[in-house]
């Protein structure tokens, strides 16, 4: 957003902004919490270096993917969001071989071409959705400044937006699908 707003592409039209973007999202959304993984013993020994390797690999897959990203503002398949998933696995303190079956089940839907919202950018319900959004991160803050000891209720509380954000990615992921009107999508919901 300050790139653009700055107009960077203008004045350096050799940089290319989004590669850079691009690899700056790979290093905090996907390489960070890999090493929070393998740090914090999240799952089991034995299963750390096929887990790392698959949130690296399929998030590595999926960034340079030429449909990561739509024009109509979707990210195709799971957005790489293991900063939160990886947040929530610390807060929660699940256990290790759940953990490795949640982080291995979302590196799996990397490959699964869903289109999954891309909250700031999107038309549908964008208003409700950057609310919840506002409430969540809120809450999230909350969980970070409570580190190391957070409290687990406020954790299972917060899973509201990203359960919300799973099913509006879903649905409007349906009324997407090529040969859907708006009414096949609904006749289709009713059968």
């Amino acid at each position: 957003m300050l790139a653009r707003a700055a107009r960077v592409h203008d004045r350096l039209p050799r940089f290319p902004g989004q590669k850079l973007d691009d690899i700056v999202d790979y290093l905090t959304f996907v390489f960070v919490p890999a090493v929070v993984v393998w740090q914090a013993d999240l799952v089991l020994p034995a299963l750390t270096v096929p887990v790392v390797a698959a949130m690296l690999l399929s998030s590595l897959f999926g960034f340079v993917s030429e449909d990561a990203k739509t024009e109509d503002h979707f990210f195709t398949g799971f957005p790489s969001y293991w900063n939160i998933v990886v947040l929530y696995l610390v807060v929660l303190g699940l256990a290790p071989i759940i953990n490795a079956v949640i982080l291995m089940t979302l590196s799996a839907l990397v490959f699964v071409r869903i289109g999954y919202v891309y909250p700031t950018r999107m038309q549908t319900a964008r208003t409700l959705t950057l609310i919840l959004g506002g409430v969540w991160s809120l809450l999230m803050l909350a969980l970070i400044l409570q580190l190391p000891t957070p409290q687990r209720s406020l954790a299972w509380l917060s899973l509201f937006f990203p359960a919300y954000y799973t099913v509006l990615s879903l649905m409007l992921h349906a009324r997407r699908l090529p040969g859907r009107s708006a009414s096949g999508a609904k006749a289709g919901a009713n059968e």
